[in-house]
């Protein structure tokens, strides 16, 4: 989730919860008020008809419509001992004018005349209905969590993005940032002192990755070249023991598999030179190859190990793929995919090539299950039961294709694991 979602949600949470309290609050304050003006009319009613019952005075109209109305009988001591003498309540009452019964707000009295007699007197006022009331508060409520949801979504795309903008800034050139090629320098000006610090640290980090990269590349470089030479040497001195007469067959076997193993480091250490090579951005000569012609001319290369091992090779869609790149590294990038197919099939096994005029695939029978995608094309990995391979040929692919901007992708469909390569947009 994007960091400006995450607050618009919290946000949206926080005034949700601040919002349901402030609308429980709001809902008893404005009865509150209501019941509090209400029952200052009823207590001056009733005042005035207990005066008048007191006085002997002509008793007000019991009833005056829609408007104020009481009811005075007499009540027995027990009952005034057991009552309060002042009650309010919220009761539903019958208009004799409009007969109908509507909600009330009404107001008991008891109060005791000279001769010690009991009388209580109840005078009620229509009032609003609480239940509509409580409804339409819910439903304006409702509409000003809408309007005020909308007004964070708002603030988010205006004043908080604008806010994070830096951020999205350095999470764009972080993200565009390739170690060991030229890369644009961070241009994110800020007032925000921590987005300021950021940008510096992130800035000094990749100096350190981009000095610990090159030294890797030099190293790499440097002992990849020094050592075949070394290799070349005990290659040749081996070779020459073979040729001595009085060796025996187990020295001469012990040779042969020196002679092999070494012919494996030399193979090891001329990839770790070549890709050091291609990092390093030494591939400067350009010209327009042909994959499809090279892919033909490697494929009739190969055609002995393909007999040998009985593997099936089919051109599927073959069309003329016109690059422009070196042709050294194209010829790598062909032929370690044609290689891989080989090396890591099964005996009877098949072999697709599928070339188009932006691209190519090959596929390729093999153990069952997919690879590891996160890893297949990382240094020295090796599937089970390939230990044999140096490691290195989907490295050298996937280097070549960083450097000419080509996209690789890996897939397992139907028991054929496929590599496809296709041109990067520009």
């Amino acid at each position: 989730m994007k960091l400006i979602n995450y607050i618009s949600l919290r946000l949206s949470a926080i005034a949700a919860v601040v919002l349901a309290f402030w609308s429980v609050f709001f809902y008893f304050a404005i009865i509150d008020e209501i019941n509090d003006e209400v029952d200052d009319s009823l207590e001056d009613y009733a005042e005035l008809v207990i005066r008048r019952a007191l006085a002997g005075e002509p008793l007000p109209t019991a009833s005056s419509g829609s408007n104020n109305q009481y009811y005075l009988h007499e009540v027995s001591a027990d009952y005034a001992a057991t009552h309060d003498h002042v009650r309010y309540e919220d009761r539903t009452v019958y208009i004799r004018e409009k007969r109908e019964f509507e909600p009330a707000r009404v107001i008991s009295y008891i109060y005791t005349t000279d001769d010690g007699r009991f009388f209580e007197v109840e005078v009620s006022v229509p009032t609003i209905d609480k239940a509509d009331l409580k409804e339409a508060i819910f439903y304006w409520l409702l509409f000003l969590y809408v309007a005020i949801l909308l007004g964070f979504v708002l603030l988010n795309l205006i004043a908080v993005k604008r806010s994070m903008r830096p951020l999205a800034v350095l999470l764009k050139w972080v993200d565009d940032y390739r170690l060991g090629r030229e890369n644009r320098e961070l241009d994110n000006p800020t007032y925000v002192t921590e987005f300021s610090k950021l940008n510096e640290a992130v800035v000094r980090s990749m100096k350190r990755n981009e000095e610990q990269y090159e030294q890797q590349k030099m190293f790499i470089g440097n002992a990849s070249h020094e050592m075949q030479t070394p290799l070349a040497v005990c290659q040749n001195r081996i070779e020459m023991l073979l040729d001595d007469d009085n060796l025996t067959e187990q020295q001469m076997g012990e040779l042969v598999k020196t002679l092999g193993t070494l012919g494996s480091l030399s193979r090891l250490n001329k990839s770790l030179l070549l890709l050091c090579k291609i990092e390093n951005g030494q591939f400067t000569d350009v010209e327009t190859v042909d994959v499809d012609v090279m892919t033909k001319r490697l494929l009739d290369d190969l055609k002995s190990v393909l007999k040998k091992r009985n593997i099936e090779v089919c051109m599927g869609n073959s069309e003329h793929w016109h690059v422009k790149m070196n042709p050294m590294l194209a010829s790598t990038l062909v032929g370690n995919l044609l290689k891989n197919a080989f090396v890591h099939n099964v005996d009877g096994g098949r072999v697709v090539v599928n070339i188009g005029s932006h691209g190519m695939s090959v596929a390729n029978t093999g153990e069952d299950g997919p690879l590891d995608k996160a890893k297949i094309f990382t240094r020295f990995y090796h599937t089970s039961g390939k230990k044999s391979s140096t490691g290195i040929g989907l490295s050298l692919v996937s280097a070549v294709c960083n450097l000419y901007s080509f996209n690789i992708d890996y897939r397992y469909e139907n028991g054929m694991h496929t590599f496809e390569i296709t041109e990067g947009k520009a």
